[in-house]
């Protein structure tokens, strides 16, 4: 059952006007929100204003520079938790924005705050956590229209409540653009029922702001911070904002996106920030990033521009990964010396899967949900983080399917065309089901889309009970969903198209097989060292139409 914490973080007996906050960050020990006589401080809590990063002394109390449109905001720290809103959005941090959002914004900003307050508090509440836990990865929830928030609630959070999982996060592109849909977004997810995190994206700007700089009134309105720090276990995860808005001085009020552009980077003044935050934080605790846009991919076609200056942060710590969203593939990178990171080690960066899929495009279910598979060919799902201790791990569930389903298994003649008059009708291309003649299986190959697969992965296939055989990665379309696209036309949407996947692996059909009734075996080994499975049926039929009398064993 949830609780709502009825929070207070500013607690005051006056104003001042200085530029400096202060308060204290306590202990909470009857969870109402707000300090009462006898409640300890706790030390050593980290507090910043966006730049500067301060722990408190022996009794909890802090001081810190402010400015005008500030956020002061606490770093988590392990064992203990912060207040959740009815949503479960946790309650970690304060706006000062006396003034509150600039005008003529088309979504809901910031209210006046007024004058700082003479003391702005911080509520804790002691919480064991374990070493060993998992944490939920959204990424690119991304609902264009209330139906397809309707798609969310059913395909994704209806499955997770009741989750053992310690938290949530989503790598940003929450909405899709329309920033009305936040109430009713945050009350469906919360529903998961634990503490969720929030990452923004390029479709949480609001458009009409003239720069970056009030590019994000609305997400802060409703998460706080748009980049922030929080410990659980011997974690510490770290949020980031790399899209910069570019800003939009002539704002159609009949164009919800407008005219403004943005670019991958991160600001001086958050890269300030995580420095000093980085400061206090030990050598081997573990690193946890998350940013919308990748830091980099395997081609090329998206990178940070600044990521070097993250990664100078970085170096030397060895126990480092990163997650991004935004381009509806599935990629992981690993970054080396060649990219700017000196190590130890390499820097393993994973572009997750969407829960949005191909942004909700896609035939529809029996329930009325959008078949949504993103443009690589995986499921639309979501990701498992797996922590024990400093080590960690990240399985991929697609939405409304078993665990083990990590792979899709096809054949093949892409480049053979042997039978494409003999197609099936609902085949408008040259991918073959498991039935096909012996000529064909001397033409085919099996081809696997390994889900979360990448560079590391290692892929394998056998007949029956033989010896497997190797597959090679090659970038490639999924000729899968090549084909959905084709067949289901009417329900993609105009700019979703396939593209070539890191995660392919492919390899000859033996055609040592005759005609008979067999099963192929796959077996995967992902970027973790998890063995995966996964089995299909091959039917071979003698010569190039198989036999009048039927199948020949």
């Amino acid at each position: 059952m949830k609780k709502l914490f009825v929070i207070f973080l500013s607690l005051f007996a006056g104003y001042s006007f200085a530029d400096q906050a202060a308060g204290k960050v306590f202990v909470d020990s009857n969870q109402n929100g707000q300090m009462d006589p006898g409640e300890m401080g706790l030390p050593n809590v980290r507090v910043s204003n966006g730049k500067e990063v301060v722990r408190t002394d022996g009794d909890g109390r802090y001081k810190i520079k402010v400015e005008d449109e500030s956020i002061l905001f606490v770093t988590k720290p392990k064992h203990f938790a912060v207040p959740l809103n009815l949503h479960m959005l946790p309650q970690f941090y304060y706006i000062h924005q006396p003034k509150g959002s600039p005008a003529g914004l088309r979504y809901q900003g910031i209210d006046p705050t007024g004058p700082l307050p003479e003391q702005i508090n911080f509520p804790l509440v002691p919480r064991p956590e374990e070493d060993n836990f998992e944490a939920l990865l959204f990424a690119d929830t991304q609902p264009q229209t209330n139906r397809e928030l309707d798609y969310i609630r059913d395909d994704v959070v209806s499955e997770l409540v009741g989750t053992s999982a310690a938290f949530g996060m989503t790598m940003g592109d929450i909405l899709f653009d329309d920033l009305s849909m936040f109430p009713r977004y945050n009350a469906i997810i919360g529903q998961i029922g634990i503490p969720w995190y929030n990452v923004p994206g390029n479709h949480e700007v609001n458009f009409e702001a003239k720069s970056d700089r009030y590019s994000l009134e609305t997400f802060k309105r409703f998460y706080g911070p748009p980049y922030y720090s929080f410990e659980y276990a011997n974690a510490l995860f770290v949020v980031l904002d790399n899209i910069e808005y570019q800003g939009n001085g002539k704002a159609d009020p009949g164009d919800i996106r407008g005219n403004g552009g943005y670019k991958p980077i991160l600001s001086a003044r958050q890269l300030e920030w995580l420095s000093n935050e980085l400061s206090y934080v030990s050598n081997d605790t573990l690193i946890f990033v998350a940013t919308h846009a990748p830091l980099g991919s395997e081609n090329n076609s998206y990178s940070t521009k600044n990521r070097k200056k993250l990664f100078k942060l970085l170096e030397g710590r060895p126990n480092l990964y990163s997650v991004a969203g935004h381009t509806h593939t599935t990629d992981h990178v690993y970054f080396g010396e060649k990219d700017g990171f000196s190590g130890p080690g390499e820097f393993h960066h994973h572009v997750l899967a969407t829960v949005s899929g191909a942004w909700w495009s896609g035939p529809f279910d029996e329930r009325g949900v959008a078949i949504s598979d993103q443009r690589d060919g995986t499921p639309n799902g979501y990701h498992i983080l797996e922590v024990d201790g400093t080590d960690l791990a990240v399985r991929f569930k697609g939405a409304g399917k078993p665990a083990g389903d990590q792979m899709r298994i096809m054949f093949d003649v892409t480049h053979h065309q042997l039978r494409k008059d003999a197609l099936r009708d609902f085949r408008h291309g040259e991918l073959l089901d498991g039935l096909m003649s012996e000529d064909e299986v001397a033409a085919a190959s099996i081809v696997v889309n390994l889900f979360d697969g990448g560079p590391k992965s290692q892929v394998s296939y056998r007949i029956d009970d033989g010896a497997y055989r190797p597959m090679q990665r090659e970038l490639r379309e999924d000729p899968y969903i090549v084909e959905q696209y084709q067949r289901h036309e009417d329900t993609r949407k105009s700019w979703v198209q396939a593209v070539k996947s890191t995660h392919m692996f492919s390899a000859d059909l033996d055609d040592s097989v005759g005609p008979g009734t067999y099963t192929v075996t796959v077996r995967a080994v992902d970027e973790f060292g998890r063995v995966h499975h996964g089995h299909t049926v091959l039917e071979v039929v003698g010569g190039m139409q198989g036999s009048e009398k039927g199948l020949r064993y």
